[in-house]
C-alpha cells in the first residue's frame, strides 16, 4: 500500500524541516569548539574552562531530556519543537554579547535546554507520519543532519569569525534560528491535528504492533519504563555514542590546531572531511536497517547491528587516529570512526521508532538522550583535563574508544525486544502490574 499524496507530502514537509533544524542545532552547538582558541584567548580562558562551558550545553541538554519527552508525547512536536528552536535560537544571539564566564557559562545552558527536544521530536514525527516499514530511510535522512551542520559549521563559521568577529557570529547564526523556528511552527501539523482517511490510517499502520492507545503516558505507565531492559540497554548503549561524537564535536578543531599543527582556517575545513564519511554512515544506517527488516529480520534486531558494528568500527579507528605519527592518516583514521559511529548513532533514533508505540517514542527516546549526554557532558570536562595535564589529546581519544566498546556489549546484552507499555485503567487491565521486567 502506497502513501497518499498528502501523506508524502506531509512526510516531505516534516523531514526538511526537521533535518534544516537539525543542521541549524549542530551549527549553534558547534560554534564554541570553532572559535574555542580565539574565545579562549580573548577572555583568558584555560583548556579545563573551555571543557566546563563545551559540558554547559551537554549538561542542561542531558537532565531536560526527560521532561522533554514526556512533554513532546503529551503537546506534540509543533509546539515544543517550534519553542525549543526559538529558546535556543535567542540564547545563541544573545552569546555574542556576553562579557565574562558566567555569563557565558547561562548561555550554554539555556542552548542545551532549548535544543533538548531536536532529536525526540523528530523520532516522534517519524513515528507518527511513516510506516515501521519505511522509518529506517528518513531516519537516518533526518539525523544525517548530526554530520552535516558539523561538517558545514566549520568552514560557515570559520568564514563568519575571520570577516567579521567571533561575536557577530554568534548573532548571525541566532538569527537564522529564529526564522527557520516560525517556519516550523507554520508548516508543520500533529498527526492528531490532521484528518486522515482509512486509506492514509492503514498505510501508517502498517507493520506496526496492535496499539492499546495514542492517548499520552501517564505517570505510572512512563515509570513502567525503567522497569525494562531494553530502556536500560538503550540508555547505557547510547552513552558510548555520544561520548565519541561529542568529543569530536567539541574537541577536533583544537585536535587539529594543536595536536596536528594546522592554521585555524585550515582546520576549519578539514574538519569537514571526517563529517562527510560521518554523513555516509548516518543515512546509510537507515537503508540498511530497512534492508534487513525487509529481509526478515525483527525490527529491533534490524537496528541493533548496525548500532553494535558501528560502535566496535569507531574504536577500533580511533585508537590509530591517536598513536599515528602522521596528521593526515590521522584523519583519514578519525573519517573511518566518523563513519562507523554516525552508523551507530543514526542506528540509535532508527531503534527508538520502532521500539515502543507511537505514543511513546518521544519518552523513551528522551530517556536514550539523557543517557547519551549525561556521558556526552563528560567528554568535553575529560579531555580538557587531559590535555591540561599531558599535552596531548591521546589518551582521551583511547578512553573514547573504550566507552564505545562497553556501550556495544550493552546493546548486545539489555536491547532484545519491545518496549511493552501498559493500558490506562480506563481503557482496560493495567498490563503493567502483569508484565514483568526483562
Amino acid at each position: 500500500m502506497q502513501a497518499s499524496k498528502k501523506l508524502r507530502r506531509i512526510q516531505r514537509i516534516s523531514i526538511f524541516f526537521l533535518t534544516l533544524a537539525g543542521c541549524i542545532n549542530y551549527l549553534d552547538r558547534s560554534a564554541l569548539s570553532v572559535a574555542n582558541s580565539t574565545i579562549s584567548g580573548e577572555m583568558g580562558l584555560t583548556a579545563a574552562q573551555m571543557g566546563l562551558l563545551l559540558s554547559a550545553f551537554s549538561m542542561s541538554y542531558a537532565f531536560a531530556q526527560l521532561p522533554i519527552g514526556v512533554l513532546l508525547d503529551r503537546l506534540g512536536a509543533r509546539l515544543m519543537l517550534g519553542v525549543g528552536m526559538l529558546l535556543w535560537s535567542v540564547a545563541q544571539l544573545c552569546t555574542g554579547f556576553v562579557h565574562g564566564f558566567q555569563q557565558f557559562f547561562f548561555a550554554r545552558v539555556c542552548l542545551g535546554i532549548g535544543e533538548a527536544p531536536q532529536f525526540p521530536a523528530g523520532a516522534k514525527v517519524i513515528g507518527e507520519w511513516f510506516a515501521v516499514r519505511e522509518r529506517g530511510a528518513p531516519t537516518g535522512i533526518f539525523v544525517a543532519c548530526t554530520t552535516i551542520g558539523p561538517a558545514i559549521a566549520p568552514p560557515i563559521l570559520t568564514a563568519l569569525m575571520l570577516a567579521l568577529s567571533w561575536r557577530e557570529m554568534f548573532v548571525v547564526t541566532g538569527v537564522i534560528g529564529i526564522l527557520v523556528a516560525l517556519g516550523w511552527y507554520a508548516a508543520y501539523r500533529n498527526r492528531s491535528e490532521v484528518e486522515l482517511n482509512a486509506d492514509e490510517q492503514a498505510h501508517l499502520a502498517q507493520g506496526a504492533e496492535e496499539e492499546v492507545t495514542a492517548a499520552p503516558l501517564n505517570g505510572a505507565q512512563w515509570r513502567n519504563l525503567f522497569a525494562q531492559r531494553t530502556t536500560w540497554g538503550m540508555l547505557f548503549g547510547f552513552m558510548g555514542v555520544i561520548y565519541m561524537v561529542w568529543l569530536y564535536l567539541t574537541w577536533l578543531p583544537a585536535y587539529l590546531e594543536h595536536e596536528r599543527g594546522m592554521s585555524i582556517a585550515r582546520a576549519g575545513w578539514v574538519v569537514a572531511i571526517p563529517y562527510f564519511f560521518g554523513t555516509i554512515g548516518m543515512v546509510g544506517s537507515g537503508y540498511i536497517a530497512d534492508w534487513l527488516y525487509r529481509k526478515g529480520m525483527a525490527p529491533i534486531t534490524s537496528r541493533k547491528w548496525p548500532i553494535c558494528v558501528g560502535l566496535v568500527g569507531a574504536a577500533a579507528f580511533t585508537v590509530p587516529a591517536a598513536l599515528t605519527a602522521s596528521a593526515w592518516m590521522a584523519i583519514v583514521y578519525i573519517s573511518l570512526a566518523m563513519l562507523f559511529i554516525n552508523m551507530a548513532s543514526g542506528g540509535a533514533w532508527s531503534l527508538v521508532s520502532v521500539a515502543a508505540p507511537r505514543n511513546v517514542v518521544a519518552s523513551l527516546g528522551g530517556i536514550q538522550n539523557f543517557g547519551g549526554f549525561l556521558a556526552g557532558s563528560a567528554a568535553p570536562i575529560v579531555t580538557g583535563l587531559v590535555v591540561d595535564r599531558t599535552h596531548s589529546f591521546v589518551n582521551a581519544l583511547i578512553v573514547s574508544a573504550a566507552v564505545a566498546l562497553l556501550s556495544a556489549v550493552a546493546y548486545v546484552v539489555l536491547v532484545r525486544r519491545p518496549v511493552v507499555i501498559a493500558q490506562q485503567p480506563e481503557q482496560g487491565a493495567m498490563l503493567a502490574a502483569a508484565q514483568p521486567a526483562e
